[in-house]
Formats: C-alpha cells, sequence, structure tokens
C-alpha cells in the first residue's frame, strides 16, 4: 500500500468533521462532537485490537467486517447498550454517506458498509425517580456553602426545567431572564429554541448561585455553569456532580434512590411527575422539546404499564390458580365451582 494511501483517513475525516458537516450538512455544534466521539473510538479500537495507529490507517482497512468487529467491541469491551452502538453506527453511516461521493472508486466498500443494519433495541423500562427520591436528592447540597449552592441551583434547573444535560451545560447567563415571569431559554437538537418558565425554588437558587459567581462585569454570552477553573461545565462534570449527591442520598435513602441516576433520569421524571399531575402531553411535548408527540408518549405508555402492574397486584383473580387433576371429574367441577370465587 503506498504512504498517500495511508494518509486518505485522516485526510477525507477531518475534511468530514470540519467541512462537511458544520457548512453543507449544516449539523449542530453537539452533534459534531458527537460524531467525533465515535471515530475517536474506532481509533482506539484500530489500535488496541488491529494494532493500527490512526496515521496507518487508510479508507480501504474500514471494510464492513471491521466495523462488524467494532461494534461487538463496543458491546464486550466498553459495554455499551444497543442504543449507543446504533448511535456509532448511525456516525459511520453518515460518514461513508459522505465518502462515496468524495471517493467514487471506493463505491463498492461504502455500499457494504451502509448495508450494516442496525440492531433491535429490547423495549427497557423507563429509569425515573419518585418525587420523594427527587426531594432527597435535592436536599443533599449545603446550601451554606458557595459549591452547595452551585450544585443546589444546577440539580433543581436539571431537574425543574426537563432539560438534557447538553442544554443546561450549554446556557448562558444571557438565557436567564429574571423579569417576571422569570423563564430560561434552551437551545436543544437542531439549535431550536424554547422559553421554559423558572419556577421560584430554581429561580432563588439561582439567583443566590450568581451572586456567589458571577462578577457584574461578566457578558451575557458567559456559560451560566463553571467549575473550579472557571471553565464551562461539561456534561461528564454535571453528571460527576448528580453522582456524588445521588450517591448522598442513597446512603440516607438505599430503598429510594436506584443505583444509578443520570442526568436524563431527571427528565424522565419530571416529565411522569407532570404526566402523573394530569398535565396535557402537548404541553409536556413543548417543556421536553420534543418535535413530534409520539416521542412524548412513552411516558403515557409507560404511565399506563406501571398502573396496569398495580392493577394486577390488587386483583383477586391475579392470585396463582389451584388447578385440578385433569383425570378426576369431581375435581374438575369442584374447581369450575370454584373458580372466580376468590
Amino acid at each position: 500500500m503506498s504512504k498517500k494511501a495511508k494518509k486518505d483517513f485522516a485526510y477525507h475525516l477531518s475534511r468530514f468533521l470540519s467541512i462537511y458537516l458544520p457548512d453543507q450538512r449544516n449539523v449542530s455544534e453537539n452533534t459534531v462532537l458527537s460524531y467525533k466521539d465515535t471515530f475517536k473510538l474506532i481509533l482506539m479500537f484500530a489500535k488496541e485490537e488491529k494494532k493500527l495507529l490512526s496515521n496507518q490507517l487508510s479508507i480501504s482497512d474500514l471494510t464492513r467486517s471491521f466495523f462488524e468487529k467494532f461494534l461487538l467491541w463496543l458491546k464486550s469491551s466498553r459495554k455499551c447498550s444497543v442504543s449507543t452502538c446504533n448511535q456509532r453506527l448511525g456516525a459511520i453511516r453518515s460518514f461513508f454517506t459522505y465518502l462515496q461521493y468524495e471517493m467514487p472508486e471506493a463505491a463498492m466498500l461504502c455500499q457494504e458498509v451502509l448495508s450494516i443494519r442496525t440492531a433491535k433495541a429490547p423495549e427497557g423500562q423507563l429509569n425515573y425517580l419518585a418525587i420523594d427520591a427527587v426531594k432527597a436528592l435535592l436536599a443533599q447540597p449545603d446550601i451554606n456553602t458557595k459549591t452547595g449552592r452551585r450544585d443546589a441551583a444546577l440539580l433543581s434547573l436539571l431537574y425543574d426545567s426537563g432539560a438534557r444535560v447538553q442544554e443546561i451545560a450549554d446556557l448562558t447567563i444571557g438565557d436567564v431572564r429574571f423579569r417576571s415571569p422569570a423563564t430560561v431559554k434552551l437551545t436543544g437538537k437542531g439549535d431550536k429554541t424554547r422559553i421554559v418558565p423558572l419556577l421560584s425554588g430554581p429561580e432563588s437558587l439561582l439567583k443566590a448561585y450568581i451572586n456567589d459567581y458571577m462578577p457584574e462585569h461578566i457578558n451575557s454570552t458567559h456559560p451560566l455553569f463553571c467549575n473550579r477553573s472557571g471553565e464551562k461545565f461539561t456534561r461528564a462534570g454535571i453528571a460527576y456532580t448528580l453522582k456524588k449527591y445521588a450517591d448522598m442520598a442513597r446512603n440516607t435513602n438505599p430503598d429510594l434512590i436506584p443505583t444509578k441516576v443520570t442526568p436524563h433520569c431527571l427528565r424522565h421524571s419530571k416529565a411522569m411527575h407532570l404526566l402523573q399531575a394530569d398535565v396535557n402531553l402537548i404541553y409536556i411535548r413543548d417543556l421536553l422539546g420534543h418535535s413530534d408527540i409520539k416521542t412524548t408518549e412513552i411516558y403515557a405508555r409507560a404511565d399506563t404499564t406501571l398502573k396496569r402492574k398495580a392493577l394486577e397486584k390488587a386483583s383477586p383473580l391475579n392470585k396463582p390458580l389451584q388447578y385440578p387433576s385433569w383425570t378426576d371429574d369431581d375435581d374438575l367441577m369442584n374447581w369450575l365451582n370454584s373458580f372466580g370465587k376468590r
């Protein structure tokens, strides 16, 4: 293989991430970052499993078999879920869709990779917290300290706004309006913005936090939530902060707080609590920033499933049936007579 061919992957990947996605496809910065993370994992896989460094990879190395093994590696070594693997596959497909126009000579290879099917994800249980669990979680930060006031503001806004973790990380000072009615502007997928009302609790916590951390000279484009170094909070930083307080809450409420609490779990929790309070699905859709009401309906289905299980548990017909001996007429008659009298 020629030296030039060895470098074609790096060349095309850099153009894909820096020119094609932002300029030609007009995708959001968060999407570009997500795709970048996928290719970082691909380079890790190539180095660990194939003993290939990034400067040794060529497009011809990236076969269907290569990516099928990569997806298996994600599941086995990285313990990634089916939905995460499908998300990574989506980034790979986008790259090869771009590549088939840039490298017509690689059209066959591109088609083979594009033909990899997404895996069917199992229908999992919606992960959300009970209202008492949320109260216990939000009570953990010590609001008598500066850091505690910041974390209390962060967690309360994360729950009450129903925001995605990246939407919270991207907030700036100018996105918060304290004039009545107080609101926060969230920017979600596809750079779509929505205005969410601020309730009195999160509003007062945010005011206290801003008074602590934000000098008057800071402009409106400054990140709202910052770490101790004054840098913008990342998704990982927010998840770490949430985990710290979830662990604290679990120590005092072991039966109330599940072993895994993620930022998205708080988003699910807010949606379920609104639904259980008989809030219209249309309002919940708008609050969460869903483009289609069908996405929001998963909460209604989950709530219906929980209600059905509760009814089944209370139903007398749900008790185990004592079956008769099918070879004895008397036993069968007695069983028929007693059926339903439970």
